[in-house]
């Protein structure tokens, strides 16, 4: 394990969802927690910081639950440009301790929100080479739109709350630290 990973088994957290989710009106909604043989699936948050390169199909399936008919990606990667600049990779930093509280509150968030399964969310840190990603969000449940709705607010709440900071490398040899309109974390949207 590297310096800059945690373990995501730590931070698990093992919360069983209602047996019945409040119904929408106009809508029917089955249980997530409970399959047809009585079977329960315990929802799950993963939570992942590293250096290395992240896979959107090891994400994904993290999240993949038999209850659920929607899994819902968001794949932020690096872009080559900014501000008219040549960018060539960047550089990410994180004070772990609160990140990783920060992102329990805003699992625990979703969960108050939307009736989803489960959340993973991985972060890389230190060097991110043109298209590769930076931050993948995977959230399922049993119809798109909670998910859709949740991977949103994850990102946005993420950028907005989370000791994540980012630092452009440029083709030129410089480089900047982007501040961000909301509190920490920048991705040039």
């Amino acid at each position: 394990m590297s310096s800059l990973e945690i373990n995501s088994s730590s931070f698990n957290q093992e919360t069983k969802l209602p047996l019945s989710p409040p119904l929408v009106e106009g809508s029917a909604r089955e249980p997530l927690g409970e399959d047809l043989n009585g079977v329960e699936e315990n929802s799950k948050d993963i939570i992942k910081f590293t250096a290395e390169k992240l896979s959107i199909d090891e994400v994904s399936e993290l999240v993949i639950s038999p209850f659920c008919g929607a899994v819902s990606l968001f794949v932020g990667t690096t872009r080559n440009n900014f501000e008219g600049k040549k960018v060539i990779s960047l550089e990410y930093e994180a004070y772990l301790p609160m990140a990783e509280n920060e992102i329990r509150k805003i699992c625990s968030d979703i969960r108050q929100k939307w009736p989803v399964k489960h959340i993973a969310v991985f972060h890389r840190l230190g060097s991110v080479p043109v298209s590769e990603a930076s931050i993948i969000i995977a959230v399922s449940s049993a119809h798109r739109a909670e998910s859709l709705q949740a991977v949103s607010y994850a990102i946005d709440t993420l950028k907005a709350k989370v000791p994540i900071w980012k630092k452009e490398m440029y083709e030129e040899s410089s480089s900047s630290w982007k501040k961000n309109k909301e509190c920490f974390w920048a991705t040039g949207d």
